[in-house]
């Protein structure tokens, strides 16, 4: 600042030497002796335009008896030349020694305008920069703004950025302030390199790490963005994959970043160092809490003796350990984890010791960042409150459940002393992220044709937690619509109630000759048991029924109806005279399967059925899994009222593994049963497969099917079915890892058997025949109506086995999968399908 009055030494020495009074400096200003007898009310300012004389006197403060002095007038100086309102402000001596200030006042900021700026919209810039229309202008303010909004380019990959503010003087000493955008090309990385890992190829690490390199699909996804958080954050998660797998010593040196200009991006180089693998040698519980047993806690422990080190596993055995012993009255008990290498032999022996820990409560749980979503939404996914011992492990699991909940960009839980100092209060900062969701989806099958859909989802509707989402479908063979909602938390306990509305209508098509219309409601509850562990118990109730064509609902083998009538184009079939036959005549002009009509005939039928599922999940990765195991098994009872009765169960299990060289193993096998409860089983509620239980057959291509040549020889289903699988996914180590293309092998066997719906009719005198019955069947080729009136049926239980191969696609339009697969073994009437593809997208 420049201040008003300036002494040269020599002036000032012949003053000292005559007694004259000294001046006291004021910054780079002085004051006479004689201002200090000032009061405020005496100061004179000069140059103020909008700020008070009155505002201007409140910064400087009076000492005893009202009096100026040179502290309070040295720190009224600061105090206005920290407000930012003032250009310059000086301090100088006016007649008698009167103290005047002489202020430059800032302008006012006009308005503030963005240009040149496309990928980022001037709404959130303008949220962004501090300098505020109609606020006061200060350069460093905008130098600052200047660099935020480069900040912000950089963090969405525009490094080549350029911001350039322009000041517009306007009258009245107001300005304009004009930021000009040159944002750039966006700056992706364009590879990524692994340095010092020997067991874990660089395509497996790949996989681990968020960062991706640039590829022809990148416009699509942002992950090859450069980020430096994001970098430091894969740092991470390389570390806790390592330790995952054994590796205990393992250290990620450093996340090496070089831009590169010839190629306008980024090369990014993890520095690891492995270590050796360590398996676990042991395993002891020590406590040192009085009458506390240690070795109860083992059955919570989920490390074992002879498996690979995994501190995941012995962090979650640390939290169940710690949960317990709270549970049985030890609040402030503490389980700490160690660990003793054995550098030859390459094993850990773990100990689990449990300690009485520090006597801390919870003072007070403070929310921040929560904007919109409610406070108790939050508080209840805490197993702790207000006044409660202070238990990490329940702190760790409420921020576990936080991130999960994926209502936050980001969840940390801290902590800071309290009121004493056994008190602590917990911090829950939170960043809201977007939880609403509208998809607009396509994809096409050989199954259902080409299929749209439209759905508006909110996983935290109104902030209250709920999910909510209405989605209609719309396809050659398939069209419906459903309606979803569920409250996680039903009464306050940790139950999760959903209510499910939908209507589906499935058309006929090359794989079946009769449609369906089904309408239902169906509300659930689901129970976590443990955290691989999960109940839902379920009631539906649906109404449904069968829409065919009236020329395959024709036929009445009595002779002597009315209803007799076949197509007179058929009337004589190789001089077979079927009309004066008490045979197939009517069939002539091709009639659906039995079971087809007689449900037609039924009309809509009514079914209420109470069910549950119990799942078993350990998958490392829900949508890519590579190691891991899960099975779901389900059971349905339907007779609760409603039309039909029947107990049907189900179980499914896949087991992934990692092999060598980053190829996955999968085994996979299925079954299911299908029990008679009561009434008679309709052929809808029996068991259909095809290429969702051995792949390389159609669709309701596999198991009993009618087979009257002059029908439509429908698949009649079956009441028990099994498979199994075996199949090797394999990355293509020639290709990017960011293309996401991945091969399969497999081969797959299974059955499905036991036909036990409607075989005969007695309203169109259909008699119930089998395949080995000693009625002679119709033939087409010599044609012969032969004897059978009935459902003639094959019923056998044939193994159907194939091999194929496959293409696994993780595109950014959504997964796709490509099959060609050649049965090996097939029974006598199934049908095939080798070529299979299926997929689709959200845009």
């Amino acid at each position: 600042m420049k201040f008003g009055l300036r002494l040269r030494g020599g002036l000032l020495a012949t003053l000292i030497m005559f007694g004259a009074p000294v001046l006291a400096p004021v910054g780079a200003a002085f004051v006479s002796s004689s201002a200090l007898a000032q009061t405020v009310q005496s100061i004179s300012v000069e140059g103020n335009r909008r700020v008070e004389v009155e505002t201007i006197r409140s910064y400087f403060k009076p000492g005893p008896g009202g009096r100026l002095d040179q502290g309070a007038i040295d720190d009224g100086l600061k105090a206005l030349i920290e407000t930012g309102l003032f250009q310059d402000v000086r301090i100088n001596r006016g007649a008698g020694g009167q103290i005047v200030v002489s202020v430059v006042e800032n302008p006012v900021i006009g308005r503030i305008a963005f240009e040149g700026n496309k990928k980022i919209k001037d709404e959130q810039l303008t949220g962004e920069v501090q300098s505020k229309a109609r606020g006061t202008f200060s350069r460093a303010m905008v130098q600052s703004d200047t660099l935020r909004i480069a900040e912000i380019y950089r963090r969405s990959g525009r490094y080549d950025v350029r911001v350039t503010p322009e000041i517009i003087e306007q009258p009245n000493n107001r300005v304009d302030l004009v930021f000009t955008v040159e944002e750039g090309a966006k700056t992706g990385v364009k590879s990524i390199e692994f340095v010092g890992n020997n067991a874990f190829s660089s395509y497996r690490l790949r996989d681990i790490i968020k960062t991706h390199e640039s590829n022809l699909l990148s416009f699509l996804a942002s992950s090859d963005i450069y980020d430096p958080d994001r970098v430091e954050a894969d740092r991470d998660l390389i570390r806790r994959f390592y330790l995952k797998n054994g590796f205990a010593d393992v250290q990620v040196v450093a996340a090496l970043t070089e831009y590169d200009p010839e190629k306008k991006g980024f090369n990014v180089t993890f520095k690891i160092e492995e270590g050796s693998q360590y398996r676990v040698g042991s395993i002891d519980f020590r406590s040192s809490i009085p009458n506390f047993d240690p070795t109860s806690m083992r059955n919570y422990s989920r490390v074992n003796v002879g498996s690979l080190y995994n501190v995941e596993s012995v962090e979650k055995s640390v939290e169940e350990m710690q949960i317990e012993a709270s549970r049985r009255g030890y609040a402030f008990a503490v389980v700490r984890p160690g660990g003793d290498r054995n550098f030859e032999a390459h094993t850990v022996s773990v100990v689990f010791n449990i300690d009485e820990g520090p006597r801390t409560y919870i003072e007070r749980i403070n929310l921040r960042g929560n904007t919109r979503t409610r406070d108790y939404v939050i508080r209840r996914e805490f197993d702790v409150s207000e006044g409660d011992a202070y238990n990490r492990a329940l702190v760790d699991r409420a921020e576990r459940r936080l991130k999960n909940l994926d209502y936050f960009k980001t969840v940390k839980i801290t902590t800071e002393p309290g009121s004493s100092s056994d008190r602590v209060i917990l911090l829950v900062d939170m960043e809201e992220k977007s939880t609403g969701d509208f998809s607009v989806s396509g994809g096409y099958s050989t199954t259902d044709g080409a299929l749209a859909e439209v759905s508006v989802s909110e996983r935290n509707l109104l902030g209250r937690g709920l999910f909510a989402k209405a989605a209609v479908t719309y396809g050659q063979y398939a069209r419906g619509y459903s309606l979803s909602f569920v409250e996680p938390y039903l009464l306050d306990y940790r139950v999760a109630l959903g209510l499910d509305l939908y209507q589906r209508e499935q058309r006929s098509n090359s794989y079946i000759s009769y449609g369906t219309k089904t309408l239902g409601f169906s509300p659930r509850l689901g129970f976590s048991l443990r955290e691989d562990l999960s109940l839902q118990v379920r009631y539906s109730i649906y109404r449904q029924e069968i829409t065919l064509p009236s020329t395959l609902a024709n036929c009445n083998n009595n002779v002597g109806s009315a209803a007799f009538n076949p197509s007179p184009a058929f009337a004589n079939l190789n001089g077979l005279d079927l009309s004066s036959t008490n045979g197939l005549g009517c069939y002539s002009d091709g009639e659906a399967s039995l079971p087809v009509r007689k449900e037609l005939a039924n009309g809509k039928t009514l079914t209420s059925a109470l069910g549950y599922t119990l799942t078993y999940n350990t998958l490392d990765n829900n949508k890519n899994p590579t190691d891991g195991l899960l099975v779901d098994f389900r059971q349905d009872f339907a007779g609760v009222g409603g039309d039909v009765s029947y107990l049907k169960s189900v179980v499914d299990a896949k087991y992934y593994t990692p092999l060598v060289s980053d190829i996955v193993g999968l085994v996979r096998l299925q079954g299911g049963m299908l029990n008679k409860m009561g009434s008679d089983l309709r052929m809808l509620d029996h068991f259909q497969m095809g290429p969702n239980l051995v792949r390389g057959f159609a669709p309701n291509g596999i198991g009993p099917r009618d087979l009257n040549p002059f029908g439509t020889q429908d698949a009649l289903g079956g009441t028990k079915y099994w498979g199994a699988s075996l199949e090797l996914q394999m990355p293509f180590w020639f290709l990017p890892k960011e293309v996401g293309l991945k091969g399969a092998v497999y081969a797959d066997a299974g059955g499905l058997f036991d036909y036990q719906g409607p075989t005969t009719w007695s309203v169109t005198n259909e008699v119930t025949t089998t395949k080995n019955s000693s009625c002679t069947p119709s033939t087409v080729n010599p044609a012969s109506a032969g004897t059978c009136t009935g459902l003639v049926y094959d019923n056998g239980n044939a193994v159907r086995s194939s091999v194929g191969v496959g293409l696994i696609w993780a595109s950014p339009f959504g997964p796709l999968r490509f099959d060609y697969a050649v049965p090996l073994t097939k029974g006598k009437n199934d049908r095939t399908q080798e070529f299979r593809f299926g997929g689709g997208t959200s845009f």
